[in-house]
């Protein structure tokens, strides 16, 4: 009998909701389309660890380079680790709106969504 290797999902999608609010967001504040978007995780939150988003002019010496919908990705080695295969959507609704992570790696995830636990 032999076994297949899973297939790993390093990706990180942008969904075209959350693309055109990347853009809608470079544009109100003159951020130049070369500039990506750094995509990571930190220690924190009621879960253990929190989401980080943010513009960067250039990746880092060791980041991963991801293209979604049009956006370039930065992300270090550590933040691939918690968010591969997450989709990074964005939501306007009844619940606020904002940036939202759906990230099947999380084990646990606290109320608010910023925050998660593996």
């Amino acid at each position: 009998m032999t076994f297949k290797k899973p297939e790993l999902k390093e990706d990180i999608i942008v969904t075209p909701r959350a693309a055109q609010h990347i853009g809608s967001i470079r544009k109100e504040n003159a951020i130049p389309e070369t500039h990506g978007l750094r995509v990571g995780v930190k220690g924190g939150g009621c879960s253990g660890f929190t989401y980080v988003l943010g513009f960067d002019a250039e990746p880092g010496h060791n980041d991963r380079v991801i293209e979604s919908e049009g956006i370039r990705l930065f992300v270090d080695p550590k933040s691939l680790f918690f968010l591969s295969g997450t989709q990074l959507d964005f939501q306007d609704g009844l619940n606020g709106k904002g940036f939202v992570f759906n990230n099947p790696n999380a084990a646990r995830t606290c109320g608010c969504g910023n925050s998660f636990g593996v």
